[in-house]
């Protein structure tokens, strides 16, 4: 433990950073999280996936409190993309790896977000919100701490780790060095909006996301309520100008030339109230980092990558890296393996889990094909053992990390089904550690790797 008395100090309050806290005060460790602004505050980002909401909610122990939480059940996804000129939808059920829970959830991310940092604070992080970090403190080549600004005073903390979990506007993530490096391909624009009263597909699809290639670029309709919706357009640099320009106009032009989302908001208006009565413009550059840590610091979620938002994948990388470097931190603080054992592996799994979502986006976007060619590739990418369709399903409902293993499907799980997320021969049954922890599978996934210790929340020589 540093003289401050931190073992961990976190920077950023979201998914990634309130992950990464509490499993580190859950292995018996005094952390604590720096959030600049003040809770519940918005955010974009509002799909899960099934591996978030089952596995690692359940590892933290929130898993019950989202489940009861009223957010709209989402069992899949329809498409109207590439040569089909139908709509098509995959069901996560369709996967035997999510047989038990086929299902995740559309959450309005000031909720959502709400619940993990609450949680935080109940495992014994110290949270302080409106507390800005500007800097990092070093014992020679070792980041030791941060620097940072609370009523408008500069303080500093010590520690033996810091996370920065602070998204794409972080301001700490060059002090692991490398650089930041974005992507040819995905440098998009997207301009999105609310709306009240748009159409829901027929149950059990209602809650799906539903994504619409268009001539522009494609659209996002996100579900989060049985009144509200979300709805942003993607777009290439060609139509920067129009959005900058008036992204009211903008939205209201895109949908224009999209005749499928225009026909779901036909009889619906604009939101207002707040914070979903106004139209935002958020740049979809998507890039990666040549180093994601250094001695004593990691990169987690936004703050290290991120790629185009097609398959909802920002908080299921944000946790799933933050659980990486929580299992790193944990493991090189109980002197169980070096540090740079540990921190080759969260790199090495994180990067993998990236990449398979990167290589599989430049596939997708090519709209000649049809879906089945997206399936192959799929398959090809993340070498699935099974068929082409389960594939893609495992790798949208982000369960190609081996860290995620087969769920037990004997009923003894901690919860039962929300309200309508489930059919009823389908019950909800993971035990909260069951398909995290390493006892289910003991094969490094990296040569000479590591694997997650019984519990999960350490890395532990393979059997």
């Amino acid at each position: 433990m540093s003289p401050d008395g931190y073992d961990l100090i976190v920077v950023g309050g979201g998914p990634g950073g309130s992950t990464a806290a509490s499993l580190a005060a859950l292995d018996g460790h005094r952390v604590l999280l720096l959030e600049k602004e003040r809770f519940p505050r918005y955010q974009i980002g509002e799909s899960l996936l099934p591996s978030t909401v089952h596995d690692i909610c359940s590892m933290l122990g929130v898993g019950e409190e989202v489940r009861r939480a009223g957010f709209t059940p989402k069992h899949g996804g329809t498409f109207r993309w590439g040569a089909n000129p139908e709509p098509w939808t995959f069901t996560f059920g369709a996967s035997p790896r999510m047989a038990d829970s086929p299902y995740a959830f559309q959450v309005e991310r000031m909720r959502f977000d709400q619940i993990l940092l609450d949680h935080a604070r109940r495992v014994g992080v110290d949270v302080r919100e409106r507390h800005s970090a500007t800097g990092v403190l070093r014992e020679g080549d070792r980041v030791a701490g941060v620097r940072y600004r609370a009523s408008g005073r500069e303080e500093r903390a010590r520690a033996r780790f810091v996370i920065d979990a602070s998204g794409h506007g972080s301001r700490l993530h060059h002090h692991v060095g490398g650089r930041r490096e974005y992507s040819p391909f995905f440098r998009n624009l997207a301009v999105f909006g609310y709306f009240e009263g748009g159409h829901r597909l027929p149950e059990p699809d209602s809650g799906n996301i539903v994504c619409v290639a268009f001539g522009s670029g494609w659209f996002w309709y996100i579900p989060l309520s049985p009144t509200l919706t979300s709805v942003g357009a993607v777009v290439g640099q060609d139509a920067v100008a129009k959005v900058q320009g008036d992204p009211d106009a903008a939205l209201d032009a895109f949908i224009g030339e999209c005749p499928t989302v225009g026909e779901y908001l036909a009889d619906a208006r604009r939101a207002t109230r707040e914070p979903y009565d106004r139209v935002r413009v958020r740049k979809d550059f998507s890039y990666d980092r040549t180093a994601v840590w250094c001695p004593g610091m990691a990169l987690v979620g936004d703050a290290a990558c991120f790629i185009d938002p097609v398959f909802s994948s920002g908080v299921h990388l944000a946790t799933y890296s933050a659980l990486l470097a929580a299992r790193s931190v944990n493991t090189a603080l109980a002197d169980d393996v070096d540090e740079e054992r540990c921190f080759t592996e969260f790199e090495g799994r994180y990067r993998r889990e990236f990449g398979h979502f990167r290589d599989f986006l430049t596939a997708f976007y090519q709209m000649h094909v049809d879906e089945d060619s997206y399936f192959w590739q799929a398959r090809k990418i993340t070498e699935h053992p099974g068929s082409a369709q389960e594939a893609f399903i495992d790798l949208v409902g982000g369960m190609t990390a081996a860290d995620f293993a087969p769920r037990p499907t004997d009923g003894s799980g901690e919860d039962g089904d929300p309200a309508g997320a489930a059919p009823p021969a389908q019950k909800v049954g993971p035990k909260v550690c069951a398909s995290i922890g390493g006892a289910e599978r003991r094969a490094p996934m990296l040569p000479g790797g590591l694997v997650a210790s019984a519990g999960g929340l350490r890395w532990a020589e393979p059997a």
